[in-house]
């Protein structure tokens, strides 16, 4: 008795393109910036209340905790788009 032949199955275009682009890694540049921007954060807090509103800019006053807050937000939002 004759077998009949098997038919290729084709994986849809919106599975392939999805799984390529979900496993690429991310830049060299990314880890370090995304670190250097948390640590230059906390940095920028620590010195305002260190000099106690002297630096690092001494006409923002209290909006120096803001920058200092925007900043590390970044960096931590970074970690969002991370992949190994």
């Amino acid at each position: 008795m004759p077998e009949s032949k098997r038919r290729k199955r084709t994986i849809p275009a919106t599975t392939q393109t999805s799984t390529a682009h979900a496993h690429k890694p991310n830049p060299v540049w990314f880890k370090p910036v995304m670190f250097g921007l948390m640590i230059i954060g906390l940095l920028w807090i620590i010195t305002f209340y260190i000099s106690q509103g002297a630096f690092p800019v001494a006409a923002w006053g209290s909006a120096n905790i803001i920058a200092g807050f925007g900043i590390a937000i970044i960096g931590f939002l970074m970690t969002t788009r991370w992949r190994s």
